[in-house]
Protein backbone atom coordinates (compact mmCIF):
# COMPACT_ATOMS: atom_id res chain seq x y z
CA UNK A 1 0.00 0.00 0.00
CA UNK A 2 1.21 3.51 -0.77
CA UNK A 3 2.33 5.71 2.09
CA UNK A 4 0.63 8.97 3.01
CA UNK A 5 2.36 12.21 4.00
CA UNK A 6 1.20 15.61 5.16
CA UNK A 7 -0.36 17.53 2.21
CA UNK A 8 0.95 20.78 3.71
CA UNK A 9 4.59 20.13 4.59
CA UNK A 10 5.22 16.62 3.27
CA UNK A 11 6.18 15.29 6.71
CA UNK A 12 5.77 11.69 7.77
CA UNK A 13 2.44 10.88 9.41
CA UNK A 14 2.26 9.18 12.77
CA UNK A 15 -0.35 6.42 13.06
CA UNK A 16 -2.60 7.21 16.03
CA UNK A 17 -4.96 4.30 15.46
CA UNK A 18 -6.33 2.31 12.52
CA UNK A 19 -8.33 5.30 11.25
CA UNK A 20 -6.22 8.33 12.27
CA UNK A 21 -2.83 9.79 11.33
CA UNK A 22 -1.09 12.92 12.62
CA UNK A 23 1.48 15.18 11.01
CA UNK A 24 4.54 15.20 13.27
CA UNK A 25 5.48 18.75 12.29
CA UNK A 26 2.19 20.66 12.02
CA UNK A 27 0.07 18.40 14.24
CA UNK A 28 -2.77 18.15 11.71
CA UNK A 29 -4.83 15.01 12.29
CA UNK A 30 -6.32 13.17 9.32
CA UNK A 31 -9.02 10.53 9.55
CA UNK A 32 -10.22 7.59 7.50
CA UNK A 33 -14.01 7.71 7.28
CA UNK A 34 -16.06 5.08 5.44
CA UNK A 35 -12.81 3.65 4.10
CA UNK A 36 -11.65 6.99 2.63
CA UNK A 37 -8.67 8.94 3.94
CA UNK A 38 -9.80 12.58 4.28
CA UNK A 39 -6.62 14.47 3.45
CA UNK A 40 -7.90 17.99 2.78
CA UNK A 41 -6.20 20.72 4.76
CA UNK A 42 -8.23 22.88 7.18
CA UNK A 43 -10.60 25.20 5.31
CA UNK A 44 -10.29 23.41 1.98
CA UNK A 45 -13.44 21.34 2.38
CA UNK A 46 -15.52 24.51 2.68
CA UNK A 47 -13.57 26.05 -0.22
CA UNK A 48 -14.66 23.22 -2.51
CA UNK A 49 -18.16 22.72 -1.08
CA UNK A 50 -20.04 24.75 -3.70
CA UNK A 51 -18.17 23.16 -6.60
CA UNK A 52 -18.76 19.65 -5.24
CA UNK A 53 -22.44 20.33 -4.61
CA UNK A 54 -23.02 21.54 -8.18
CA UNK A 55 -20.85 18.82 -9.72
CA UNK A 56 -22.75 16.09 -7.87
CA UNK A 57 -26.10 17.60 -8.83
CA UNK A 58 -25.17 17.51 -12.51
CA UNK A 59 -23.96 13.92 -12.23
CA UNK A 60 -27.19 12.87 -10.50
CA UNK A 61 -29.33 14.49 -13.15
CA UNK A 62 -27.23 12.87 -15.84
CA UNK A 63 -28.20 9.57 -14.14
CA UNK A 64 -24.64 8.61 -13.34
CA UNK A 65 -24.05 5.58 -11.17
CA UNK A 66 -26.19 2.54 -10.47
CA UNK A 67 -27.73 0.54 -7.65
CA UNK A 68 -26.11 -2.57 -9.16
CA UNK A 69 -22.52 -3.17 -7.95
CA UNK A 70 -21.81 -5.08 -11.15
CA UNK A 71 -22.17 -1.82 -13.10
CA UNK A 72 -19.03 -0.44 -11.44
CA UNK A 73 -17.06 -3.68 -11.79
CA UNK A 74 -17.56 -3.79 -15.56
CA UNK A 75 -16.45 -0.19 -16.21
CA UNK A 76 -15.22 1.18 -18.54
CA UNK A 77 -16.98 -1.42 -20.70
CA UNK A 78 -20.47 0.08 -20.79
CA UNK A 79 -22.58 0.69 -23.93
CA UNK A 80 -23.14 4.43 -23.43
CA UNK A 81 -21.31 6.79 -25.82
CA UNK A 82 -19.21 8.36 -23.07
CA UNK A 83 -18.03 5.03 -21.73
CA UNK A 84 -17.29 3.63 -25.19
CA UNK A 85 -14.80 6.47 -25.61
CA UNK A 86 -13.33 5.87 -22.16
CA UNK A 87 -12.99 2.14 -22.91
CA UNK A 88 -11.06 2.77 -26.13
CA UNK A 89 -8.76 5.18 -24.30
CA UNK A 90 -8.21 2.67 -21.49
CA UNK A 91 -7.43 -0.18 -23.89
CA UNK A 92 -4.86 1.95 -25.72
CA UNK A 93 -3.37 3.09 -22.40
CA UNK A 94 -2.89 -0.54 -21.34
CA UNK A 95 -1.41 -1.54 -24.69
CA UNK A 96 0.91 1.40 -25.27
CA UNK A 97 1.79 2.75 -21.81
CA UNK A 98 0.96 0.49 -18.90
CA UNK A 99 1.75 -2.90 -20.41
CA UNK A 100 5.29 -2.01 -21.55
CA UNK A 101 6.04 -0.54 -18.09
CA UNK A 102 4.90 -3.60 -16.16
CA UNK A 103 7.19 -6.09 -14.45
CA UNK A 104 5.34 -9.17 -13.13
CA UNK A 105 7.64 -9.31 -10.09
CA UNK A 106 7.50 -5.61 -9.15
CA UNK A 107 4.12 -3.83 -9.00
CA UNK A 108 3.94 -0.20 -9.98
CA UNK A 109 2.90 2.51 -7.52
CA UNK A 110 0.23 4.55 -9.33
CA UNK A 111 -1.76 7.66 -8.41
CA UNK A 112 -5.18 7.79 -10.09
CA UNK A 113 -6.01 11.51 -9.95
CA UNK A 114 -9.64 12.40 -10.55
CA UNK A 115 -10.54 8.79 -9.82
CA UNK A 116 -14.29 9.42 -9.53
CA UNK A 117 -15.97 6.12 -8.70
CA UNK A 118 -12.63 4.31 -8.76
CA UNK A 119 -13.09 2.22 -11.90
CA UNK A 120 -9.54 2.82 -13.17
CA UNK A 121 -8.02 2.11 -9.75
CA UNK A 122 -9.95 -1.15 -9.71
CA UNK A 123 -8.60 -2.12 -13.13
CA UNK A 124 -5.03 -1.21 -12.15
CA UNK A 125 -5.32 -3.13 -8.88
CA UNK A 126 -6.63 -6.09 -10.84
CA UNK A 127 -3.28 -6.10 -12.64
CA UNK A 128 -1.44 -6.27 -9.32
CA UNK A 129 -0.39 -2.64 -8.88
CA UNK A 130 -0.40 -0.49 -5.74
CA UNK A 131 -2.90 2.26 -6.39
CA UNK A 132 -4.31 5.34 -4.69
CA UNK A 133 -7.64 6.63 -6.00
CA UNK A 134 -7.67 10.40 -5.43
CA UNK A 135 -10.70 12.65 -5.81
CA UNK A 136 -12.63 15.44 -4.10
CA UNK A 137 -15.98 13.67 -4.25
CA UNK A 138 -16.74 10.98 -1.70
CA UNK A 139 -20.40 10.21 -2.47
CA UNK A 140 -21.58 6.64 -2.88
CA UNK A 141 -23.00 6.85 -6.44
CA UNK A 142 -20.24 8.56 -8.42
CA UNK A 143 -17.41 9.33 -5.99
CA UNK A 144 -14.91 7.49 -3.83
CA UNK A 145 -17.71 5.93 -1.79
CA UNK A 146 -18.12 3.49 -4.68
CA UNK A 147 -14.89 1.68 -3.75
CA UNK A 148 -17.04 -0.60 -1.60
CA UNK A 149 -18.31 -2.22 -4.80
CA UNK A 150 -14.91 -3.59 -5.83
CA UNK A 151 -13.23 -6.78 -4.74
CA UNK A 152 -9.73 -5.35 -5.14
CA UNK A 153 -8.04 -3.40 -2.37
CA UNK A 154 -6.68 0.04 -3.14
CA UNK A 155 -6.33 3.26 -1.18
CA UNK A 156 -9.13 5.85 -1.47
CA UNK A 157 -8.01 9.40 -0.69
CA UNK A 158 -9.92 12.68 -0.67
CA UNK A 159 -7.32 15.26 -1.64
CA UNK A 160 -6.65 18.11 -4.06
CA UNK A 161 -4.28 17.98 -7.01
CA UNK A 162 -2.07 20.82 -5.78
CA UNK A 163 -1.54 19.33 -2.30
CA UNK A 164 -1.07 15.62 -2.82
CA UNK A 165 -0.61 13.67 0.43
CA UNK A 166 2.20 11.46 -0.87
CA UNK A 167 5.97 11.61 -0.29
CA UNK A 168 8.46 12.81 -2.89
CA UNK A 169 9.46 10.22 -5.49
CA UNK A 170 6.85 7.71 -4.32
CA UNK A 171 4.84 7.11 -7.53
CA UNK A 172 5.99 5.34 -10.68
CA UNK A 173 3.05 6.75 -12.63
CA UNK A 174 0.59 9.59 -12.10
CA UNK A 175 -2.57 9.31 -14.19
CA UNK A 176 -4.88 12.29 -14.68
CA UNK A 177 -8.07 10.35 -15.32
CA UNK A 178 -10.18 12.73 -17.47
CA UNK A 179 -9.31 15.31 -14.85
CA UNK A 180 -6.34 17.56 -15.64
CA UNK A 181 -8.66 20.20 -17.12
CA UNK A 182 -10.23 20.66 -13.66
CA UNK A 183 -6.92 22.10 -12.46
CA UNK A 184 -7.06 25.75 -11.44
CA UNK A 185 -3.45 26.22 -12.60
CA UNK A 186 -1.50 23.74 -14.70
CA UNK A 187 1.87 24.94 -13.42
CA UNK A 188 1.06 24.13 -9.80
CA UNK A 189 -0.77 20.91 -10.61
CA UNK A 190 1.93 19.45 -12.85
CA UNK A 191 4.65 20.64 -10.50
CA UNK A 192 3.03 18.73 -7.65
CA UNK A 193 2.60 15.62 -9.77
CA UNK A 194 6.28 15.82 -10.80
CA UNK A 195 7.25 16.04 -7.13
CA UNK A 196 5.70 12.64 -6.41
CA UNK A 197 7.30 10.87 -9.39
CA UNK A 198 10.17 8.44 -9.04
CA UNK A 199 13.13 8.96 -11.39
CA UNK A 200 11.97 7.63 -14.74
CA UNK A 201 8.31 7.91 -13.71
CA UNK A 202 5.66 9.26 -16.05
CA UNK A 203 2.58 11.46 -15.96
CA UNK A 204 -0.24 10.25 -18.20
CA UNK A 205 -3.09 12.55 -19.20
CA UNK A 206 -6.24 10.72 -20.30
CA UNK A 207 -9.38 12.18 -21.88
CA UNK A 208 -8.90 15.90 -21.33
CA UNK A 209 -10.11 18.17 -24.17
CA UNK A 210 -7.35 19.58 -26.39
CA UNK A 211 -7.63 22.40 -28.93
CA UNK A 212 -5.15 23.90 -31.35
CA UNK A 213 -6.95 27.26 -31.15
CA UNK A 214 -7.59 28.58 -27.61
CA UNK A 215 -10.56 30.57 -28.94
CA UNK A 216 -12.31 27.27 -29.62
CA UNK A 217 -11.67 26.19 -26.05
CA UNK A 218 -13.09 29.43 -24.72
CA UNK A 219 -16.16 29.06 -26.94
CA UNK A 220 -16.64 25.51 -25.63
CA UNK A 221 -16.66 26.85 -22.06
CA UNK A 222 -19.25 29.50 -22.98
CA UNK A 223 -21.46 26.89 -24.66
CA UNK A 224 -21.17 24.46 -21.78
CA UNK A 225 -22.00 27.07 -19.14
CA UNK A 226 -25.03 28.18 -21.17
CA UNK A 227 -26.17 24.57 -21.46
CA UNK A 228 -25.78 23.98 -17.71
CA UNK A 229 -27.65 27.21 -16.93
CA UNK A 230 -30.46 26.14 -19.24
CA UNK A 231 -30.70 22.55 -17.98
CA UNK A 232 -29.71 22.82 -14.32
CA UNK A 233 -30.20 26.47 -13.40
CA UNK A 234 -26.52 27.27 -12.78
CA UNK A 235 -23.42 27.54 -15.01
CA UNK A 236 -21.23 25.35 -12.76
CA UNK A 237 -18.28 27.72 -12.88
CA UNK A 238 -17.63 28.29 -9.17
CA UNK A 239 -14.17 26.70 -9.49
CA UNK A 240 -11.89 28.69 -11.86
CA UNK A 241 -10.67 25.60 -13.71
CA UNK A 242 -8.40 25.66 -16.74
CA UNK A 243 -11.15 23.70 -18.60
CA UNK A 244 -9.08 22.63 -21.62
CA UNK A 245 -5.57 22.16 -22.99
CA UNK A 246 -3.91 23.60 -26.06
CA UNK A 247 -0.90 22.36 -27.99
CA UNK A 248 0.99 25.60 -27.37
CA UNK A 249 0.20 25.62 -23.64
CA UNK A 250 1.52 22.10 -23.26
CA UNK A 251 4.65 23.02 -25.17
CA UNK A 252 5.25 25.95 -22.82
CA UNK A 253 4.71 23.72 -19.78
CA UNK A 254 7.08 21.11 -21.17
CA UNK A 255 9.78 23.71 -21.64
CA UNK A 256 9.24 25.08 -18.14
CA UNK A 257 9.48 21.69 -16.45
CA UNK A 258 12.06 20.14 -18.77
CA UNK A 259 9.80 17.29 -19.80
CA UNK A 260 9.28 15.33 -22.99
CA UNK A 261 5.86 14.78 -24.52
CA UNK A 262 4.48 11.79 -26.36
CA UNK A 263 1.01 11.91 -27.93
CA UNK A 264 -1.06 8.86 -28.82
CA UNK A 265 -4.46 9.36 -30.43
CA UNK A 266 -7.10 6.64 -30.05
CA UNK A 267 -9.24 5.68 -33.03
CA UNK A 268 -12.84 6.40 -32.10
CA UNK A 269 -14.30 5.70 -35.54
CA UNK A 270 -14.60 7.40 -38.92
CA UNK A 271 -17.43 9.70 -37.85
CA UNK A 272 -15.28 10.96 -34.98
CA UNK A 273 -12.34 11.54 -37.32
CA UNK A 274 -14.58 13.55 -39.67
CA UNK A 275 -15.70 16.02 -36.98
CA UNK A 276 -13.05 18.70 -37.75
CA UNK A 277 -13.94 18.61 -41.46
CA UNK A 278 -17.65 18.89 -40.71
CA UNK A 279 -17.00 21.76 -38.27
CA UNK A 280 -15.00 23.69 -40.88
CA UNK A 281 -17.63 23.10 -43.55
CA UNK A 282 -20.35 24.42 -41.24
CA UNK A 283 -18.13 27.23 -39.92
CA UNK A 284 -18.35 26.00 -36.38
CA UNK A 285 -15.67 26.05 -33.71
CA UNK A 286 -12.99 23.40 -33.68
CA UNK A 287 -14.15 20.25 -31.85
CA UNK A 288 -12.06 19.00 -28.94
CA UNK A 289 -9.47 16.31 -29.51
CA UNK A 290 -8.78 13.59 -26.96
CA UNK A 291 -5.40 11.93 -26.66
CA UNK A 292 -3.10 9.97 -24.40
CA UNK A 293 -0.41 12.45 -23.41
CA UNK A 294 2.68 10.99 -21.73
CA UNK A 295 5.01 13.35 -19.91
CA UNK A 296 8.43 12.44 -18.50
CA UNK A 297 11.60 14.23 -17.51
CA UNK A 298 14.15 14.67 -20.27
CA UNK A 299 17.11 12.38 -20.01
Amino acid sequence: MLELSCPSCGSTLEMLDSTSKRCLREQFVFHRTDGIWRMLLPGRESFYAHFIEEYQEIRRRERRGSADPEYYRTLPYHPSDDWRIRAKTFDLFVKKVLGPAENPRVPLCILDLGAGNGWLSNRLSDRGHKVAAVDLTVNAFDGLGCVRFYGNEFMAVQAEFDHLPFPEESADMVVFNASLHYSTGYEATLGEAMRTLTPGGRIVVLDSPVYSDPASGEQMVVEREAQFKREYGFPSNSLPSENYLTWSRLQDLSSRFGIEQEWITPFYGLRWMARPLVARALRRREPAGFHLIILKRKG
